[in-house]
């Protein structure tokens, strides 16, 4: 696979994670707005986890 071919597999990956987190954020505004309660910190901090920005040591 070149650098190239890299760089696009990359991009895509990031795309579907930005995706993901944008979803993810919309039905915690919405639930919000609802009155209900939103996702407990360890489900937030769990997807953190898996897209590469936990900063916890």
């Amino acid at each position: 696979m070149g650098k190239s071919e890299q760089n696009q597999v990359r991009e895509q990956r990031l795309a579907a994670k930005l995706r993901e987190n944008l979803k993810r954020r919309k039905d915690q505004a919405k639930a919000r707005a609802q009155g209900e309660t939103p996702a407990p910190a360890s489900v937030i901090d769990q997807a953190a986890t898996d897209m590469g920005t936990d900063k916890k040591p």
